[in-house]
């Protein structure tokens, strides 16, 4: 079987990745701890669902094959895939297609996990979101929204890149640890992030950790980084919320071995290898913009569409031509095939692709949040937090019934009680009464301030994110034009 798969891999990979496969196997094989029984060294590699990190996989497989040909045995491979609410089933079932086509699901060399938080299960195509992590990640997109009018990164990527980063460290350390860790990036991807890290922990008054602790090291400090994000996004009251949105750290001393000089990472390079040989599958909820294992990218341009609808008096339109025109940009520095790109330039071209796509995103919210339109719509306008700045305006706008409730709305914010009031902020906001104090207690982030202007850990990291532009927007239905950031992926 394994004879077999390695034939068909040399056959689906670009031509110039069968020899480097070979130069690889002996490289990895002298980084291996346990050159005499390879079978005891154990080397992870992570698997989010995308194409990229689908063509590195089937790289690291050729590479596992071409050790087990070379030397009758070869290492134990450790497959891990963070699990999150961006994550449709349409890319469980690529992952499923991917694990197929490369024989891992009958190799006794091979391990398949799934990472819930601090939950390590056997991958499961059909495994059901666990209502615990729904609810992790439907708070934390909530709370940055709210703390940023609806910016895209702020409410969705900020908070799951703090959870892949945990999630390396709860794999690393499963059932005995792993000796490696491959990654896709080039070395200097790796040192230019560590310091990116440890800047922002030195921006935020916090000491990085050793650097010569490496990645361990690299981990420690995101954990000081993600308390003080999420005590930014969540309020220092709410100690345990922060406490357990930590970064695990907890591993022993680890080592990356990158594939980067050796891969044709150009996804048309490899696209018969993706879509001949993986069975991988671009369909409108798995593959959005530059993602193609996240459905969040459609919602980030959804919220950029109510936006510009609801808070500025525009259309959703207009909203939606300004993340599309971003988004595109952003996939052509990333190097995405024409036809990819013409793909999405395709599915917005129309008012009924905009309008085919605003009920796709309004069904996904609902179905992997829980999260409406109202409340969505809440989150674009901010009301709540700074001391509710912007409450006026949106009662005025969205719920001017509520109007002549805005000082005892304001009231329980403040810390009192009102039974009838919460009610009705809970079902609006999809946020507790509690959350929303702490909104209120804490600042309101704007994405179009002046860079240095706002203090914590949030603004920094925004502030430091290269996906994001400033254009000139509407900002009212007369089209006073203003300075406005667009973020997302």
């Amino acid at each position: 079987m394994r004879t077999e798969i390695l034939e068909n891999l040399r056959k689906a990979l670009p031509e110039n990745d069968v020899p480097a496969v070979q130069e690889c196997a002996t490289t990895l094989y002298n980084a291996l701890p346990n050159k005499d029984e390879l079978r005891e060294n154990t080397v992870m590699v992570a698997y989010g669902g995308g194409k990229d990190s689908a063509y590195a996989l089937a790289f690291v497989r050729a590479v596992h094959l071409a050790l087990a040909e070379r030397h009758g045995q070869t290492f134990r491979m450790r497959v891990t895939t963070m699990r999150h609410g961006g994550m449709p089933y349409q890319v469980m079932q690529n992952i499923d297609r991917s694990y197929a086509a490369l024989g891992l699901y009958d190799d006794p060399d091979v391990e398949l996990i799934l990472v819930e938080r601090d939950t390590v299960v056997p991958f499961d195509r059909d495994r059901a979101m666990p209502h615990k992590l729904i609810d992790f990640n439907r708070v934390d997109m909530l709370m940055g929204g709210h703390r940023s009018y609806g910016d895209g990164r702020a409410t969705f990527c900020n908070a799951c890149n703090l959870n892949v980063a945990d999630s390396f460290g709860v794999a690393a350390r499963h059932d005995g640890g792993v000796d490696l860790i491959i990654t896709g990036d080039s070395p200097q991807e790796q040192r230019d992030y560590a310091l990116w890290i440890r800047r922002l922990a030195r921006g935020a008054g916090q000491k990085p950790a050793d650097a010569r602790k490496g990645f361990k090291g690299t981990l420690e400090t995101l954990n000081g980084l993600a308390q003080a994000y999420f005590e930014d996004v969540h309020g220092s009251q709410n100690v345990e919320r922060v406490q357990e949105r930590g970064v695990t750290s907890e591993i022993p001393a680890l080592e990356f071995f990158s594939i980067y000089d050796y891969t044709s990472y150009a996804s048309g390079a490899h696209w018969r290898l993706l879509t001949d040989f993986l069975n991988f599958v671009f369909d409108e909820i798995a593959f959005n913009f530059t993602e193609s294992d996240c459905a969040n990218p459609a919602l980030m341009a959804h919220l950029r569409g109510l936006r510009t609808e609801h808070a500025y008096g525009r259309t959703y339109g207009e909203g939606i031509a300004q993340y599309v025109d971003f988004a595109i940009e952003l996939m052509r520095k990333k190097h995405f095939p024409d036809h990819l790109v013409e793909e999405m330039e395709r599915r917005y071209r129309t008012g009924e692709g905009v309008e085919a796509m605003r009920a796709a995103a309004t069904e996904y919210g609902e179905v992997a949040f829980g999260i409406n339109t109202e409340q969505m719509v809440c989150v674009v306008y901010s009301p709540f937090a700074g001391r509710a700045a912007n409450l006026h305006e949106y009662l005025a706008a969205e719920h001017p019934e509520l109007l002549q409730d805005e000082e005892k709305i304001r009231t329980l914010l403040a810390g009192g009680r009102d039974e009838g009031v919460a009610a009705r902020l809970e079902r609006i906001s999809g946020l507790s009464v509690t959350d929303l104090q702490a909104l209120y207690n804490g600042p309101l982030w704007s994405p179009s301030a002046e860079l240095g202007t706002q203090a914590g850990v949030l603004p920094l990291v925004m502030d430091s994110d290269p996906h994001k532009k400033i254009i000139r927007v509407k900002r009212n239905p007369e089209g006073e034009e203003v300075l406005d950031r667009v973020a997302g992926r």
